[in-house]
């Protein structure tokens, strides 16, 4: 990657601007060791604003290629949204969870994620608590954040704006947040 990098400093300082992909084979022996592999390589490139676009590409021996190309390309668009290159999939942001936690976060972001996971782009908060909640959320769009026992709050920003929603409508709330500000796809 070093020499990779020192490329394009070199095109830089030429001042040649050409769009750039990188391609990155791995042979790796598990999935787990391609993705470190490919987010490492790739990944830091992408950060340094040194390309447009990634090409993967793996030795798996003698197996079907439809089940690799699907794998690698969901690792291309991961490692493209998580550098911020290109925003292809909702992003939720979440709170680690602690004794200020107002409901159980794993279960609530699940029923969240099920019927959210189809809006591209849209950056999602889901916080335990109005303590940390609001400031470690700060670049979500939307925000659901536990406000009281059985109680939420929604944010669009960092700005509330439906305070001491039941919990038990707290999603339906958030799908209707959604759509007032044209966020909301109906899926097909």
């Amino acid at each position: 990657m070093q020499n990779i990098r020192s490329m394009f400093v070199d095109l830089l300082n030429k001042k040649i601007k050409n769009p750039a992909i990188i391609i990155c084979d791995s042979s790796d022996a598990t999935t787990d060791e391609s993705l470190i592999h490919y987010s490492v390589e790739a990944g830091g490139l992408l950060l340094d604003g040194f390309c447009d676009g990634v090409c993967f590409g793996h030795h798996y021996g003698n197996k079907n290629i439809a089940p690799q190309t699907k794998l690698l390309n969901s690792i291309a668009f991961g490692i493209l949204q998580a550098t911020r290159t290109r925003i292809s999939k909702t992003e939720y942001i979440s709170c680690p969870s602690c004794g200020r936690t107002l409901f159980d976060l794993q279960e609530t972001t699940a029923k969240i994620r099920a019927v959210t996971n189809h809006l591209k782009g849209v950056k999602i908060a889901i916080m335990g608590c109005i303590v940390n909640g609001p400031g470690e959320m700060a670049d979500a769009d939307f925000g659901y954040v536990g406000s009281g026992v059985g109680k939420i709050t929604l944010y669009k920003g960092k700005e509330v704006v439906k305070r001491n929603i039941d919990s038990a409508i707290a999603v339906d709330e958030l799908i209707n947040l959604l759509k007032e500000n044209e966020a909301w796809v109906e899926t097909k």
